[in-house]
């Protein structure tokens, strides 16, 4: 199981990209743990500056956009 999180303010942009998130791992089986962060001091302890941000299993793998369908596929049907 893939633990992430999108770390944002909770604008359009953060959810878009946890909702993507979820229906790609809901479409292809893939057990996720997903968590959303809003709160600016956890966001800052990542030490980002854009969101939305993802973290997968505490490593900062995005920021500062909507990630496309295909990103999100290649973390998490990515063999471990």
């Amino acid at each position: 199981m893939k633990n992430i999180k999108v770390l944002g303010s909770g604008c359009t942009n953060c959810k878009t990209t946890a909702q993507l998130i979820k229906d790609i791992a809901e479409a292809n089986g893939v057990e996720i743990n997903l968590e959303k962060v809003e709160d600016l001091s956890q966001i800052m302890a990542y030490g980002v500056m854009s969101t939305p941000a993802v973290i997968i299993d505490e490593d900062l793998i995005h920021k500062g956009s909507v990630p496309t369908r295909e990103l999100v596929e290649s973390w998490l049907l990515a063999p471990n």
